[in-house]
């Protein structure tokens, strides 16, 4: 088998202002959800963000990254990003949203195997597990081999935990999983969603009012 043409690897990514935070924040950016890559050309430097399904650029990378990723297109590679995780950082004032996205480029003759591996890959992301995407040819080899199964059994470690630093989102909420299945036509469970949610509030008001708080 010849080579087969891969990057993959977790890379941070920064946010240029809050409303595009609140869009990382919202229901339109899932944790596990897959981003299209879109480069930016601004004062002569070439820049690569991240793309929700909805159009919308909620982030991008450094310059070393956007160089990496540019490189992956010079060679007509199929690039995706899985959204990790969002936190933010409170200091320096007023605060700053970022996070990280899993990357993976690869040659459209297996896109194929790339694609149900990508789903698999973003799978585990939604249940909060950061599989390695960091593969090498032998294991490019037995992904190719065996394409709807196999996955590495490395795992990527969240970051280090900085002071004035709190991750906001890292896997999909049960609220999100609902709010998806809404999308796709359950209408019955998109319903009953929001009736729970809704039973939810009222028993949290009859705990506080039992309780005096008003």
């Amino acid at each position: 088998m010849s080579e087969i043409a891969y990057f993959g690897s977790y890379a941070r990514y920064d946010t240029a202002n809050k409303r595009d935070a609140a869009v990382l924040l919202g229901a339109d950016s899932i944790v596990g959800d897959l981003f299209e890559i879109e480069f930016v050309l601004e004062s002569g430097t070439r820049t690569a963000w991240i793309k929700n399904r909805f159009g919308a650029r909620v982030g991008y990378f450094d310059a070393e990254i956007s160089h990496q990723l540019s490189l992956c297109e010079a060679k007509d590679l199929n690039i995706v990003a899985v959204l990790s995780f969002v936190a933010f950082t409170e200091n320096p004032e007023p605060g700053h949203y970022w996070g990280e996205a899993a990357l993976i480029a690869y040659d459209a003759q297996y896109t194929d195997v790339f694609l149900s591996f990508i789903e698999r890959i973003a799978e585990k992301m939604a249940d909060g597990v950061r599989v390695d995407v960091a593969i090498h040819q032998k294991s490019l080899e037995q992904l190719v081999a065996a394409p709807t199964t196999w996955l590495p059994s490395r795992r990527v470690e969240m970051p280090a935990r900085q002071p004035g630093t709190v991750v906001l989102k890292s896997r999909k909420k049960m609220s999100e999983r609902v709010i998806e299945q809404g999308r796709r036509g359950h209408f019955g469970c998109y319903v009953g969603s929001w009736v729970f949610l809704l039973a939810a509030i009222a028993l949290v008001i009859f705990g506080l009012k039992s309780c005096g708080v008003f």
